[in-house]
């Protein structure tokens, strides 16, 4: 049935001690993926929740606005805090400069 086995006990024994071995190592990969994608999901379920409108903040005193996002536009710098809904529409009604990218003063409907 096996003909593809060696013939002798300690081959036998030692092919089966390799076999084992490899096992335990799959085994511990499976379970090092596995942590690490339930680590994943939680670390995603944790997140907060992105904010719907974003000031990008000047350099020096006060750190003045100097542009209005889109809670998820990506040219947003990282010098930035989330605004509500009414204190973004202030902003850029007081002259603060509207992203060219995501566009908040069209989605805030504030024309020029």
């Amino acid at each position: 049935m096996f003909d593809d086995l060696p013939p002798d006990l300690a081959r036998l024994l030692t092919l089966r001690v390799w076999h084992a071995m490899w096992l335990q190592r799959i085994d511990t990969k499976i379970a090092a993926l596995q942590e690490r994608e339930t680590e994943q999901e939680q670390g995603q379920k944790n997140r907060p929740q992105e904010p719907d409108w974003i000031v990008e903040l000047g350099i020096g005193n006060g750190r003045p606005p100097i542009e209005v996002h889109v809670g998820s536009c990506y040219a947003a710098g990282k010098r930035r805090r989330p605004v509500p809904r009414d204190e973004a529409r202030r902003l850029l009604t007081s002259g603060v400069r509207a992203c060219t990218h995501c566009k908040p003063d069209a989605q805030l409907r504030i024309l020029d």
